[in-house]
């Protein structure tokens, strides 16, 4: 079980880091696991104890950082080289600024020795807290651990435990007892709490994941058609575009792509084989301006026209349907990908038959304002079948990762074997328009 990666951060002592310790070794914390402790004090008895139990510690303070920003970055540094999901605070003597506890939402926790919300809030803390509390006569105090947000114990409350005020109490012996009977007892149930929920939450991040992964999209599929995706690389600096093709035919498995310039054709591989040329042979990228066009047939070329023309990519589909393979009816999917612009937009369409007699064409148009590492995938078919099922719903989520190999990889391996002819992908600069590409025919391997 590859548990939830956990650092502490400490001020002095180091007895609710400790406790944590002897949750960790004991089995309640479960879930979790103490990477690192991190002291804002570099004479912290807390380290030592960190050091006793084989944990690592860093050293970050305010003084050598030389400012409140400097001091947050030196922690964010540390918390990201070790691969920190969560954050807790175990007696931290510093205030964290909105920066900071906005950038782990729900991932800092923080234990107070009081029931919040009394004696809380900023200059609550240590002894203070148990002074105010017998100065107001409170029978019962206790202790909170709560999520961590910019207001000082202003986040919301994971768990309370109360503890009893006793005649002659002083704030010290009230400390230790609030520590003994509530702190190190709420403190590590909170963060096994938390720590489940990180791993449940990545779980299920991770499922979804494999799911918009391009090879588990269309594996097991033997049928697909011909397949569009367009997208946005991780790191945000690259629009995408794939197009493949599959064929069951002799006639459609007779194909290869070709590159013209910057164009890509696809072209028959033997022509003495060829029945039927009006749907396999056309112009499947061209370039109009800034305006990368992808499709699956001959309105490559409408489209083209109709953008030179100063028409938009909707108007030139607008005079165009599926095409005429009745009973099969194929789709025209089309694709145009708006470059120049690092948060560029990208639109899909599918013409299909409304009716069952194809007597009528349905149009549907999709926008997307690019996302680093997502894309959309639509193909002309649901799968295989006589007559074909249609491709339906919107176009399919995909991760996108930032190595074209990778990516082309995992489409053409995750194509079925025997039905798949081509693919063709291509990793575009969003600003510049240089790109690279990979080009697979099954013909010439």
């Amino acid at each position: 079980m590859v548990k939830t990666k956990i650092a502490v951060l400490i001020s002095g002592n180091g007895t609710n880091l400790q406790a944590l310790i002897d949750a960790q070794k004991s089995g309640l914390l479960r879930h979790g696991s103490i990477e690192m402790v991190i002291s804002s004090n570099s004479i912290a008895h807390g380290l030592k104890r960190a050091e006793n139990a084989g944990i690592k510690t860093a050293v970050v303070t305010k003084k050598m950082a030389g400012s409140q920003k400097a001091f947050e970055e030196g922690i964010r540094a540390e918390l990201e080289k070790n691969g920190i999901e969560l954050i807790v605070l175990a007696g931290f003597m510093q205030i964290l600024s909105k920066e900071f506890t906005d950038a782990y939402p729900r991932r800092i926790i923080n234990v107070h020795p009081s029931l919040i919300p009394a004696f809380c809030g900023k200059g609550c803390y240590g002894l203070k807290v148990h002074e105010k509390a017998l100065a107001y006569g409170v029978k019962v105090t206790g202790a909170t651990v709560h999520y961590v947000n910019e207001i000082p114990d202003g986040g919301k409350i994971i768990l309370q435990k109360p503890v009893r005020v006793k005649k002659g109490d002083n704030p010290a012996v009230l400390q230790k007892r609030v520590m003994e009977e509530a702190e190190w007892q709420i403190l590590p149930k909170a963060a096994e709490i938390v720590s489940k929920r990180i791993m449940k939450e990545k779980a299920a991040e991770m499922e979804s994941y494999d799911k918009e992964r391009i090879d588990k999209l269309v594996e097991d599929n033997s049928y697909l058609g011909r397949g569009i995706v367009l997208g946005r690389t991780a790191d945000g600096a690259k629009a995408v575009s794939a197009y493949f093709i599959m064929g069951r035919s002799d006639n459609s498995r007779n194909r290869v792509f070709v590159k013209e310039g910057d164009e890509l054709f696809t072209r028959p591989y033997d022509e003495s084989k060829v029945e039927d040329p009006s749907l396999i042979i056309y112009a499947a990228i061209r370039k109009s301006g800034n305006r990368l066009i992808v499709t699956n047939g001959d309105q490559t070329d409408t489209i083209y026209e109709a953008l030179e023309a100063g028409g938009t990519f909707e108007e030139a589909l607008k005079t165009r349907t599926f095409e005429p393979d009745f009973p099969n009816m194929t789709p025209r999917i089309s694709g145009m990908i708006l470059l120049g612009e690092k948060d560029f937009e990208y639109k899909m369409s599918i013409l299909k038959s409304a009716t069952r007699e194809g007597t009528k064409t349905a149009r549907y148009t999709f926008d997307y304002e690019s996302e680093p590492g997502l894309g959309h995938f639509i193909h002309t078919y649901e799968c295989d079948g006589d007559p074909l099922p249609t491709f339906s719903g919107e176009p399919e989520r995909v991760d996108i990762p930032d190595d074209i190999d990778c990516f082309t990889d995992k489409l053409w391996t995750g194509l079925n074997a025997d039905n798949k002819i081509s693919l063709y992908v291509r990793y575009t600069d969003a600003i510049t328009g240089e790109y690279e590409d990979r080009l697979i025919n099954k013909m010439e391997k």
